[in-house]
């Protein structure tokens, strides 16, 4: 939903809440163009408080297994034989929402939504998952290694009301519609988690480096 239109719906159920429940608010008035507030301040109130926020009617998506990245250091095999070694790997991924911005993990923002959705579909959802761990791997000789995870991820989609004590931007309540990505737990929706090993060909400027005494015959680990 535009802003826009927010802000028309937010006039219309406004006029319907003062009608209905008395409120003496009718003196707000309407916000002109250049007073509509923007979605980071709105959802910097919800954040802050200033805002009495509500995530309403959400919509669960489909889970689905999120794009592999690299988890782990790098492992150059400058040898001639196959390389051999146990690497540590570790990843955190958050959630973001509509437009890009991070719904950080223990925040407003992450226990509003936590609150609808626990309410909604009786689970808790959560903005953040880690996870670590250690995989041998071997390295062919002129490859470079390393260890990439996906993680299962899901959309929850709803509305997002905020309710400030005195008319802030010309009203009493703003709305706007959201979908935030964040991680499921494995095994949602039959998705699994998924951690792999992968490989490819050193570029030309990589094997020079192997030529450099300190990695000559040898194989050698290169931090992220």
């Amino acid at each position: 939903m535009t802003m826009n239109r927010a802000i028309r719906h937010g006039g219309r159920l406004l006029a319907l809440t003062v009608a209905a429940c008395g409120i003496a608010a009718a003196t707000a008035l309407p916000a002109s163009a250049d007073e509509q507030p923007t979605r980071p301040e709105l959802t910097a109130d919800c954040a802050s408080g200033e805002g009495k926020c509500t995530f309403n009617s959400p919509q669960l998506g489909e889970a689905y297994l999120g794009q592999f990245r690299q988890v782990s250091d790098s492992l150059y095999n400058c040898s001639t034989s196959d390389a051999t070694q146990s690497m540590t790997w570790s990843d955190t991924v958050g959630s973001t929402d509509s437009v890009g911005v991070s719904v950080t993990a223990g925040g407003k923002i992450a226990g509003i939504i936590d609150l609808s959705v626990t309410a909604t579909y009786s689970h808790t959802w959560t903005s953040t998952h880690s996870e670590s761990s250690s995989l041998g791997m071997t390295v062919k000789p002129g490859e470079v290694g390393w260890i990439s995870r996906a993680q299962v991820m899901q959309k929850v989609s709803g509305t997002w009301q905020t309710h400030y004590d005195s008319p802030k931007w010309g009203h009493y309540y703003w709305f706007w519609d959201d979908t935030v990505t964040g991680p499921a737990a494995n095994g949602t929706d039959g998705k699994s988690n998924a951690v792999v090993v992968k490989s490819r060909k050193m570029t030309d400027a990589e094997k020079q480096s192997c030529s450099a005494d300190a990695h000559e015959g040898r194989a050698f680990v290169q931090e992220r």
